[in-house]
């Protein structure tokens, strides 16, 4: 599952089409009751894919987020091993 958004997307349309095989029956047009189905089922796959693209974007946002967390630690490390070098040099001059 290397892409989710796709695989969602290929759920959602086969849900989809099963929903329009069921729901088409012997007539040649659909009735009420088929056509909100219809209705229902693409409502509900837009309001997944919207949901997708909202929890991706969040997702993003928080892997961005814990990047610049990394290299504020990366920074601070280096600082500190600095210090501690300069406080053992610091030692050795007053000896």
């Amino acid at each position: 599952m290397k892409n989710p958004k796709k695989f969602v997307s290929l759920i959602l349309v086969a849900v989809f089409l099963f929903s329009l095989f069921v729901a088409t029956g012997c007539s040649r047009h659909p009735n009420q009751e088929q056509i909100q189905k219809m209705e229902e089922t693409r409502s509900a796959a837009l309001a997944a894919e919207k949901k997708l693209a909202e929890v991706q974007k969040e997702r993003q946002k928080l892997e961005q987020q814990v990047e610049a967390k990394k290299a504020e630690l990366k920074k601070v490390q280096d600082e500190k091993a600095m210090v501690e070098e300069a406080l053992k040099n610091w030692q050795s001059e007053e000896k």
